[in-house]
C-alpha cells in the first residue's frame, strides 16, 4: 500500500470490510453509524498510508474500530445529556435567579454566535440548534465531514473561552459538546 498500490488497498478492503462492519454493528446497533465508522477507518488508512507502518493489520483495524466506537458513544452520550438537560430546563420550575442567569447566558451565547464567521456560525447552528450530525451538516453544506468537525470544534472553543465567566454548569448546558 505504501507504493500507492490501489490493488493492495482493494484487497484489504474486501478482506476486512464485512468483519469490521460486524464488529461495529454489534456495539452501536446502527447500520448507518457502523458503515460510517468502517468507511472512516479505511479512508484514514488510505490517506495516511505513507506516514504509518502497520505490522499486524488485523489488530490495527479492529483497534481502530474500537476507538471509533468509543468516540461515537462519548459524543452520543453528550448529545443525549444535552437534549435531556434542555427538556429539564424547559419543564423545570426555575427560581427567579436561575431564570435571569439562564436568560443572560442565552443572550450572551447568541451574541457570541453572531460574532463567529458566517460558515462556522452556520455549522454550529446546524449541529447544536438543529441537532444534525456532522455527516448531515457536511452533506447539507457540501463540505467534508472533517471540515465540518474542525469548524464546529473551533466554534465551541471560541464560545467556551468567551463565555468562561458564566457558571460552568450553565455553560455546559448551553453549548454541550
Amino acid at each position: 500500500m505504501k507504493q500507492q498500490e490501489l490493488g493492495a488497498f482493494e484487497e484489504i478492503y474486501l478482506r476486512y470490510w464485512k468483519k469490521l462492519y460486524s464488529a461495529a454493528y454489534k456495539r452501536v446497533q446502527s447500520r448507518e453509524i457502523s458503515e460510517e465508522i468502517v468507511q472512516d477507518i479505511f479512508t484514514s488508512l488510505w490517506l495516511n498510508r505513507h506516514e504509518q507502518s502497520v505490522d499486524k493489520l488485523s489488530a490495527y483495524l479492529f483497534t481502530a474500530v474500537k476507538y471509533k466506537i468509543i468516540n461515537y458513544l462519548e459524543k452520543e452520550i453528550s448529545r443525549r445529556v444535552y437534549v435531556e438537560a434542555q427538556v429539564n430546563i424547559a419543564s423545570a420550575d426555575n427560581s427567579t435567579e436561575e431564570t435571569i442567569l439562564l436568560n443572560e447566558l442565552t443572550e450572551a451565547l447568541e451574541k457570541e454566535i453572531e460574532k463567529l464567521p458566517p460558515k462556522r456560525q452556520q455549522i454550529f447552528k446546524m449541529s447544536r440548534q438543529e441537532h444534525l450530525s456532522i455527516k448531515q451538516v457536511a452533506s447539507n453544506l457540501g463540505i467534508s465531514e472533517k471540515t465540518a468537525e474542525n469548524q464546529l470544534g473551533k466554534a465551541l472553543k471560541v464560545l467556551k473561552l468567551n463565555l468562561k465567566h458564566f457558571n460552568f454548569f450553565a455553560l455546559a448546558l448551553a453549548i454541550s459538546f
